[in-house]
């Protein structure tokens, strides 16, 4: 019976970091593409350059097209970067391209930005 806490103890942890390292995942695959939390889809920029650490839709620009906020704590992870915008706050980045919602898009699932004027496509990863 000695061995039993332990064992118990140790699942526990390893839980505990299993479900922390599920939390930050800042993005998820649905039906081939990638979305946000909220199931959003989510787009890359041509006119970024990739692994530029920066992103060249601002202003008017990121009211069609918001960015993808990364919190204040929030960490790179695997394909994920964050790059710090004009504004100062920081965005995720996939593969070194930083990432974008569409406003058109309305509900979960939609993808009306795909293509748009040959510059903004969904992410597949």
């Amino acid at each position: 019976m000695t061995y039993f806490r332990p064992t118990i103890l140790l699942f526990s942890i390893m839980t505990l970091f299993t479900a922390a390292a599920y939390a930050q995942a800042p993005l998820q695959t649905k039906d081939g593409i990638l979305v946000d939390q909220a199931g959003m889809t989510v787009y890359t920029f041509d006119k970024d350059q990739a692994n530029s650490g920066k992103s060249v839709c601002n202003d008017q620009c990121a009211k069609a097209w918001p960015p993808v906020v990364a919190d204040a704590n929030a960490n790179p992870e695997g394909d994920y970067s964050i790059v710090e915008r004009d504004d100062g706050t920081k965005q995720w980045a996939y593969k070194g391209q930083p990432l974008y919602t569409f406003a058109k898009d309305t509900k979960a699932g939609d993808k009306t930005g795909d293509k748009v004027r040959e510059v903004w496509h969904v992410v597949k990863p």
